[in-house]
């Protein structure tokens, strides 16, 4: 009989199962003085470095750098006309708002009239075409300045 009174067990009495812990596994050694402690100790090291370890790159870049270097050309976005800032001022004092008026009727930043109207911006259509609705003015194409127009009846 077994140990647990089982009459039908396939075990002896004699034979005796012993659990042992797993032999040693080769470490990777991470710092440089469990490195060094292991050269000194007379063990095989082989060191590896690994590319572009620990860096957050996806994807790399293609493009000649050397190329980019020599472009001469000057890149920058077009900014609005300093005639549309005025013809904004105008409009805006007509009817007698602030800037912090007309960003409030358009849903914008006080910055952002400000600097259409001192020609800073990088022109939008979406903003341009709320700015004209709400001062009543065409603020783009050739008749710049002009009241702006009820719309068509179907």
């Amino acid at each position: 009989m077994s140990k647990y009174g089982c009459p039908t067990s396939d075990t002896d009495a004699s034979s005796v199962t012993v659990l042992t812990k797993r032999g040693p596994v080769a470490k990777t050694l991470k710092s440089a003085s469990a490195v060094n402690a292991a050269k000194r100790s007379g063990l095989a090291v082989e060191t590896e470095k690994k590319m572009m370890a620990g860096g957050n790159r996806q994807h790399t870049s293609n493009k000649d750098t050397a190329r980019l270097d020599e472009e001469t050309e000057l890149l920058h976005h077009d900014r609005v006309s300093l005639s549309l800032g005025k013809v904004m001022q105008q409009a805006r004092q007509t009817k007698e708002w602030t800037q912090k008026d007309l960003s409030t009727a358009i849903n914008e930043k006080p910055q952002v009239v400000s600097e259409y109207e001192s020609g800073k911006a990088v022109p939008n259509q979406q903003i341009l075409n709320k700015m004209e609705r709400a001062l009543g003015v065409k603020l783009r194409g050739k008749d710049m300045g002009q009241p702006l127009s009820a719309p068509k009846k179907k």
